[in-house]
């Protein structure tokens, strides 16, 4: 399980603290497909980042499995079964989408069958890509997908990705829908999503949502979202912040 207490992170600005968060608490259960949503500027992304030590939290505490991570670096978390998806995920050029998996998985020998099989998981053509570098001839969307065939290599148990929708286009973005729902069973762990999309938020078992660094709300996905849904569609599908606060 996953709890934050009193998570707190600030940044010097104009010559005084900004509080990005304020005073965080929340318990996320094992198994839990959980989407964070809320305004831009809100503190989404510097949540994840702090759970996933990128940032270090000015106070408060991170509990992951009963052991506090507050003061443990990335790659400290990372050997404890955290994984962490970007908005946009690094490309490299030189290295294969083997080696990626490769290293992902900590298995030197890890055979391009194995490879193979994990891209399959994530809607690819293995053999289109397994020996394809991951350099900018890679669409957004499938940059994305290698990305998360890294994280199902590593059988991680806390999976966070950071507003995975971005930058794709619907054709990737609805393959991508596919594929975190098939995530759910493969995972056999928690999934936290940062996303303002629709399709996403139908998905979640809960829904979080973060406004002014503050979590202003907690619950099951089918109590909020008729409230969430309120006037998207006009904003093709986009959650509208004045639906998401009215």
């Amino acid at each position: 399980m996953l709890e934050l207490k009193h998570l707190t992170f600030s940044v010097e600005g104009e010559g005084s603290q900004k509080e990005i968060l304020k005073d965080v608490s929340l318990n996320v259960q094992d198994g839990t497909f959980l989407v964070v949503t809320g305004p831009n500027g809100g503190g989404k992304t510097t949540l994840a980042k702090t759970i996933m030590g990128l940032n270090q939290p000015t106070s408060g505490q991170i509990i992951w499995n009963g052991e506090d991570i507050t003061n443990l670096n990335i790659t400290e978390r990372a050997r404890r079964g955290i994984s962490y998806g970007f908005q946009q995920p690094p490309r490299f050029k030189g290295l294969r989408v083997w080696d990626l998996l490769s290293l992902a998985s900590g298995n030197a020998q890890l055979t391009h069958a194995e490879g193979c099989q994990l891209l399959t998981q994530v809607g690819l053509c293995a053999a289109d890509y397994i020996d394809r570098e991951v350099d900018n001839s890679l669409s957004g969307g499938e940059v994305k997908r290698i990305e998360i065939a890294t994280v199902l290599a590593r059988h991680t148990k806390l999976s966070l990705f950071d507003e995975p929708e971005a930058g794709i286009d619907l054709w990737s973005f609805t393959n991508l829908i596919d594929v975190f729902q098939s995530l759910r069973g493969k995972l056999n762990g928690t999934l936290l999503i940062i996303s303002h999309q629709e399709r996403i938020l139908q998905i979640a078992d809960e829904i979080v949502i973060i406004s002014g660094g503050q979590l202003q709300e907690k619950v099951p996905a089918g109590d909020i979202l008729p409230k969430l849904m309120e006037g998207s569609a006009s904003c093709g599908g986009c959650v509208k912040r004045e639906a998401v606060f009215s």
